[in-house]
């Protein structure tokens, strides 16, 4: 398995992503990795870190998440790996629910998405972003 972080999805998961979801509820599983100090493509002078030009822009998106219906449900610092083997870890995980792929499509096309993208794209070396669907326990057999 060969684990590549990025910052935007390429043609085929932006494609796949535009078509229609599950029923129901989505979450995102995203593992985060920052730079170490946070770089604007506008070239601007900055003392940020990346986790902190990051936190610009998540305390604006969690105000996107909910106004399209969606809700942050996990974040935290990762701290070490405890089964398989990766190059590198990432810095932090954050889970986000969304009542479906759609609201998940229109918070990203609000024009304060663009705007505080730039945050994000300063802060973030990389990262995985992971789409679930299905009901709680399904793997365990609960439901």
């Amino acid at each position: 398995m060969n684990v590549k972080n990025a910052i935007e999805p390429n043609a085929e998961q932006l494609a796949g992503f535009m078509q229609p979801g599950p029923d129901g509820p989505i979450c995102m599983v995203n593992l985060l990795k920052f730079k170490d100090k946070a770089v604007y493509e506008d070239g601007r002078e900055t003392d940020l870190t990346g986790i902190q030009a990051y936190g610009l822009y998540a305390r604006e998106v969690v105000k996107l998440i909910d106004e399209v219906g969606g809700s942050p449900k996990f974040d935290a610092n990762i701290e070490r790996l405890m089964l398989g083997e990766v190059e590198e870890l990432w810095d932090k995980i954050a889970i986000v629910m969304f009542p479906s792929r759609g609201a998940m499509l229109e918070m990203l096309q609000k024009p304060k998405m663009q705007e505080i993208g730039q945050h994000r794209a300063a802060g973030l070396a990389g990262q995985l972003n992971i789409e679930t669907a299905g009901a709680v326990g399904d793997l365990l057999g609960a439901r």
